[in-house]
Parts: C-alpha cells; sequence; structure tokens
C-alpha cells in the first residue's frame, strides 16, 4: 500500500486531496494539519472511518512532531498543502503566513531531506515532495498572455511573496540536496468545502442571507478558476508522473471578471432559489451587488497556461466554470450542516484587508 503524507488536509484544497486519494484503492493517507480557522476535520467526514486514513494535529513548523510523524508513518511521499492562503489577511497580519509559508516549509523540508536520506535506495527511488503553490507568485498579467512554468516570479502581496519564497526553498533543497521534489502552481479554486471568506462562497452565503454582494472596485480584476476535484486529480497525476525537479501550471481555462463571477452566481439563484428571492422581495440577486473599496495591490489578472501539464503527463479538467459553478452553488443548498457554524461562530462575512 502507498503511504502518502498529506500536509493541511483539513483546508479546502487538501481536504479535496485526501477525498481523491481515498475514494483509490491501494493508498494510506495521513493527514497533518494545525487546525487554524480554515482548517475543518467536518471536511473529511466522509473519509474519517477508513482504517487506511489518520489524522495527525500540528504545525509543520514543530520539527520535532515532524520528524517523529515520518519515522512512525513512514511515507513513500508528501504533499505539502499546508498555508495560510487569504491574500486579505496577508494584508492585515503577514508574520503569519512568513511563519508557515516560508519558517514551516523550511522545516518541512530539512526533516523531509533527513527521513528521505535514511531511506533504502530503492524507497529513496520511489520518494517525492509535491510542494503546491499559486499561480499569484507570478505576478499581475496585462490584457493578454499567460503564465508559464518560465514566468519570471514578481509577487504583489505578502500572502504571494511568502508562497513565492517557499517555491524558491523546495527548488533549492532539489539542486543543493537532491531531494526529488515537484512543484504545482494553480489558478483560483472554488467548489465544496470553501472557507466562506473567498469571493465564491462568501457571494453565495451574501445572497442567501440577503446582505450585499461585494465586488472590489470596478470588478474588473481576471481570474482563472479551476474547480477543486480537477485540481485535486492534477495533483495526485503530477505525483505519479512528473518529471522530479519540474514545475507543472495548473489552471481550468475559464477567465471571468469578478463581476461576471457575481452576475453568474446571482443568475443561478434566480433559477435555483426563486422562494427566497420572493421573500426578500428582490427581482434578482443582482440587485445586492454592491461595489466598493478595492484590496490594496490588487493584481489586475491572472490565466494559467497548463498546456505542459496537458500534453506531457495527460490531464484534462472534468469541469468548466458553467458547470462547475452550478454543482458549487447548489453544494452550498444542500449543507448548511457544514457551513452554518462557519458563519456563526468564525466568519461571518467582513470585510478584511481594507489596511
Amino acid at each position: 500500500m502507498k503511504r502518502i503524507l498529506v500536509t493541511g488536509g483539513a483546508g479546502f484544497i487538501g481536504s479535496a486531496v485526501v477525498r481523491h486519494l481515498m475514494s483509490r484503492d491501494g493508498i494510506s493517507v495521513l493527514n497533518l494539519d494545525k487546525l487554524t480557522y480554515a482548517g475543518n476535520l467536518e471536511s473529511l467526514a466522509s473519509v474519517t472511518e477508513n482504517p487506511a486514513y489518520q489524522f495527525v494535529q500540528g504545525d509543520i513548523c514543530d520539527k520535532a512532531l515532524l520528524e517523529r510523524v515520518l519515522a512512525e508513518f513512514a511515507p513513500d511521499a508528501l504533499m505539502h498543502l499546508a498555508a495560510e492562503s487569504h491574500v486579505d489577511r496577508s494584508i492585515d497580519g503577514p508574520s503569519a503566513f512568513i511563519q508557515t509559508n516560508v519558517v514551516g516549509t523550511a522545516t518541512l523540508l530539512e526533516t523531509a531531506t533527513a527521513y528521505w536520506r535514511g531511506l533504502t535506495s530503492e524507497k529513496q527511488e520511489r520518494f517525492r515532495f509535491l510542494h503546491i503553490s499559486t499561480d499569484e507568485v507570478y505576478g499581475s498579467l496585462g490584457a493578454t498572455g499567460l503564465f508559464t512554468e518560465t514566468t519570471p516570479y514578481d509577487p504583489r502581496s505578502p500572502y504571494s511573496a511568502s508562497k513565492a519564497a517557499s517555491d524558491h526553498l523546495v527548488m533549492a533543497w532539489h539542486h543543493t540536496y537532491g531531494l526529488p521534489v515537484l512543484i504545482t502552481n494553480c489558478s483560483n479554486n472554488y467548489g465544496p468545502f470553501h472557507f466562506p471568506e473567498k469571493l465564491i462562497p462568501l457571494v453565495i452565503l451574501n445572497a442567501l442571507d440577503g446582505i450585499p454582494l461585494p465586488i472590489y472596485g470596478k470588478g474588473d480584476n481576471v481570474r482563472d478558476w479551476l474547480y477543486v476535484e480537477d485540481h485535486a486529480k492534477a495533483l495526485v497525476t503530477v505525483l505519479e508522473r512528473g518529471v522530479i525537479g519540474e514545475t507543472y501550471n495548473v489552471g481550468g481555462n475559464n477567465e471571468r471578471t469578478n463581476l461576471q463571477v457575481v452576475e453568474a452566481i446571482c443568475s443561478a439563484l434566480d433559477r435555483l432559489q426563486p422562494t427566497r428571492r420572493a421573500e426578500l422581495s428582490i427581482g434578482s440577486f443582482r440587485e445586492l451587488i454592491t461595489f466598493v473599496q478595492d484590496r490594496p495591490g490588487h493584481d489586475k489578472r491572472y490565466a494559467i497556461d497548463a498546456t505542459k501539464l496537458n500534453t506531457q503527463l495527460g490531464w484534462q479538467p472534468d469541469e468548466d466554470f458553467d458547470t462547475g459553478i452550478v454543482k458549487t452553488i447548489q453544494w452550498y443548498l444542500d449543507n448548511a450542516w457544514w457551513w452554518k457554524p462557519i458563519r456563526d461562530k468564525k466568519y461571518a462575512g467582513q470585510r478584511l484587508g481594507k489596511f
């Protein structure tokens, strides 16, 4: 049985990865997660009772814990998703991002390298360290062009700068120590179990509550949207087929302005929730759209060229934005048990990152 250590497996993307891994035969997973505000074990309710799954609560900055977990679980691969990830929160408090994303990644690399060196030569050949990152490390695009794996780094926020630093550390460990690493840089994810501070779940839940749907600036910032379950499949593809020392961009080829995203959600809710719309005495959920002061340093456009992943490793997304957004909205309509405690106790939709 292949043994995979996943850091940050209780987060949005991490939990999708764990659920996908557990749907396959012959895989055992240990999920190491600190359970910060965005970590939620309820996202893994479907796999908790699986004997091939185990959970350890802990911080990737805790070297002694990492050493113990690696020694006891003896993974064949490590998928590193543990990170502070919300740009607005990085504006409010950048230190946490430096600590987890930079110091934590360095601690994990150091510990993983010592573990890898202690393996037999056969197991060393099979071991992989997959580091999951973001397209935000590349900075901001103009009206045309796409990010490729050779696009120079140009991070613009504390979050993206911390992720850029972690990417460089991972590649440095490969070149200096020989650690068999892989890196992925993904576009914006969306889908089930997304913490409601992010645009799509925030708009869905605000609309259902009949409160304003905030759009930064003019709403003309462009993002390339990737359904989270497609991303999880892409990561496993890279883990299994990727070339050591290579970077792979993961994108959904679904560019939308923020305004277009919000309008698409409103149109879908108009169809799916006519009773709620009538209760709010509105003709369309679009009436709740509110333009607010822009985010400081807001990148204009991101767009991923995933040709390398498509052609070399054979991955393609199953969802386009039109199908994925309807699936996402319906999931939130059907799963108030998951998001309502978060809205009530952790995050009620307030503005973050005003500076």
